[in-house]
């Protein structure tokens, strides 16, 4: 006799690691369901019984409102950023950091974007993991001190500090989606562009 193969159980798994997972589960199908994706589906890609979505969270709101937290959490961001290489070429820096901080801004946006689309309006109760603006606060000055790091090694040649010029970076880097058609601008453009300007030196000089 075969034996059905049983769900997932986590041994001596605690609420959070338990929240978590189930966290982990529900983002992607919420990328690519919408708001509309079921407790059973979330459920199923998590390898436990939907009761189990249940006692982890008191309702789908709470739930959304513990993705949303996970979205905007940026602990793997930085941790890429404080991971590139300082004996790069300054501009192989920024594009490194660039693209690192597009794939975390594009993530942040489609799962805001989604819920938002299926009629919430934001966190219901505040982020789940009980953080308040004074993380998000500290989160922004972390990524502001990362871009810092990344600028220091060529300190002497910039023509601005480079506290100021990393707000700069971000700031570009914030509206890359926009214009015309939404077009989204390749980052190596916007690096080139911060690190040299919009005029071309050759016309500069004539």
């Amino acid at each position: 006799m075969t034996e059905t193969p049983g769900r997932r159980r986590a041994p001596g798994m605690n609420a959070q690691d338990r929240r978590e997972m189930i966290v982990a589960a529900a983002l992607p199908l919420l990328v690519e369901h919408g708001s509309a994706v079921t407790t059973q589906q979330i459920a199923r890609a998590a390898g436990i019984g939907e009761a189990t979505v249940f006692r982890a969270f008191a309702d789908k709101d709470e739930l959304w409102d513990a993705c949303v937290s996970a979205a905007l959490r940026n602990d793997l961001v930085l941790a890429e950023l404080d991971a590139v290489p300082l004996d790069q070429p300054l501009a192989a820096r920024l594009t490194e950091a660039a693209a690192t901080l597009h794939a975390y801004l594009d993530r942040m946006g489609t799962v805001l974007g989604v819920l938002r689309a299926g009629g919430r309006r934001g966190e219901r109760r505040g982020p789940a993991d009980g953080s308040a603006t004074g993380g998000r606060a500290a989160a922004v000055e972390r990524t502001h001190q990362a871009v810092i790091r990344l600028l220091e090694p060529d300190r002497a040649a910039l023509r601005l500090p480079v506290e100021q010029l990393a707000v700069v970076f971000l700031g570009i880097l914030m509206g890359r989606r926009g214009g015309h058609g939404d077009a989204e601008t390749p980052v190596e453009t916007l690096v080139d562009v911060f690190l040299h300007g919009v005029v071309d030196p050759a016309s500069a000089a004539t």
